[in-house]
């Protein structure tokens, strides 16, 4: 049964799709973010390590709650690695095990990306797909990645 918001069934599958890349994104993100919680090592080890996991986590909660808004808006959500390769921004790098200095890059690029993607989307949701609770969900997670690409950041300065 489709909702029956007061958003079209066009503008529904749009900010559902337009949510996928979110959801691929985060997917992404999550995933080298744990990778490199796993292979961080030297100096402040144990303080990265935790850092790291904290992020994750949050990226655990994100990626749920990106999931669950896809299915109030009646549509289906992707699952599979390579639909979240098909539809994320964010590039995967196999094989390789940067510096603890280069993860934090790495990861500081990414959620920047994020951040930039999701302006575009919030922009989108309101004006094109006429939909302000996916653009004021998406603005939540918009400060979340402001908060860690900040923390990032300082690490690095």
């Amino acid at each position: 049964m489709k909702p029956q918001i007061g958003i079209t069934a066009e503008n529904l599958k749009n900010s559902a799709s337009l949510l996928s890349s979110v959801l691929a994104d985060e997917m992404t993100l999550y995933i080298k973010t744990r990778k490199f919680h796993w292979n961080v090592s030297g100096e402040s080890f144990m303080e990265i390590h935790k850092l790291f996991e904290n992020q994750y986590k949050q990226l655990e909660l994100s990626i749920d709650n990106v999931a669950e808004r896809i299915g109030k808006l009646g549509e289906k959500t992707i699952g599979t690695m390579a639909e979240f390769l098909e539809h994320s921004k964010l590039k995967e790098s196999p094989d390789k095990y940067p510096s603890k200095k280069e993860m934090l890059k790495e990861l500081l690029s990414d959620h920047e990306t994020v951040i930039v993607e999701l302006r575009k989307k919030i922009d989108k949701s309101e004006e094109e797909n006429k939909d302000v609770g996916t653009a004021d969900f998406l603005t939540g997670l918009l400060t979340d990645h402001e908060t860690t690409a900040w923390i990032l950041r300082r690490y690095l300065s």
